[in-house]
């Protein structure tokens, strides 16, 4: 039990990623703050692990509301002693599938202005309560498209900025005792339907056989030939935010299963 006593907010704990790493969290001793815009995918979540024997509470904010995450941190810290474990896995609003040539500025730009905002806001409020108490990991997920992937809009610049921000917190506020890193993934098929990926770029909804055949060609464009799975990921946040990871900050771990290399 890695992480037993100490405290983690999930921001985003309603998607199927942060379930997934609010789960993994619990299971390994922690008790999970999971915050999001909406009540019941948040309570559900609460539900499971609470069934499974973990620890969770619920509370409903909006991220890019900068008082309302100061104010929660600050609770965090009231109620549980510490604020040790800190990860943002909002949504950013990404659009795809469109070349950049034929692009809205607002489809670019909004998933750049709210992810670098969330998690400056979020990384903010965890990092003042971390640095007075000597102590604490900062995480953060992002694509990796900042390496250079065409027709995905806006996420690349969003992640570059991301990637960048986490390298910069790091560096400022190790001397402290805090840690700070992140997450590369991409793809990962439990996250996708065909629903979600007309939602992203627009296009028709694809019918099953098209949608399996995009599951083929991810896998096929990946060094292992196989996606990497949820549960993957929400153990290398686990991993990341144990002492056992101690060393590692001001970086981030590929688990896109060798999308790209790094």
């Amino acid at each position: 039990m890695s992480l037993e006593k100490k405290n983690a907010i999930v921001y985003g704990a309603g998607g199927s990623i942060g379930a997934a790493v609010a789960k993994a969290f619990a299971a390994d001793g922690a008790h999970v703050f999971l915050v999001g815009r909406t009540l019941e995918p948040l309570q559900a979540v609460a539900d499971e692990i609470e069934a499974a024997g973990g620890s969770a509470s619920v509370d409903v904010l909006d991220a890019l509301d900068e008082s309302a995450v100061e104010e929660h941190a600050k609770t965090v810290v009231v109620e549980g002693g510490s604020l040790d474990v800190s990860i943002n896995l909002i949504t950013r609003g990404d659009v795809q599938g469109i070349p950049l040539v034929d692009m809205k500025v607002a489809d670019f730009t909004s998933p750049i202005i709210t992810g670098v905002t969330t998690n400056f806001i979020t990384m903010r409020a965890a990092a003042r309560h971390m640095v007075e108490q000597g102590s604490g990991v900062i995480l953060a997920l992002d694509s990796g498209s900042a390496h250079g992937s065409p027709m995905m809009g806006g996420t690349g610049s969003a992640d570059g900025a991301i990637d960048t921000l986490v390298r910069n917190l790091a560096a400022e506020i190790g001397p402290a005792g805090v840690r700070v890193a992140g997450i590369w993934t991409a793809g990962l098929p439990e996250t996708l339907s065909p629903e979600k990926l007309a939602a992203f770029s627009g296009a028709p909804k694809m019918d099953d056989a098209a949608f399996q055949g995009l599951l083929q060609h991810l896998d096929g464009m990946r060094m292992t030939k196989k996606s990497p799975t949820l549960a993957q990921v929400a153990q290398t946040a686990a991993f990341l935010a144990s002492p056992e990871a101690g060393a590692i900050t001001g970086t981030f771990v590929n688990v896109t299963s060798g999308i790209f290399p790094s």
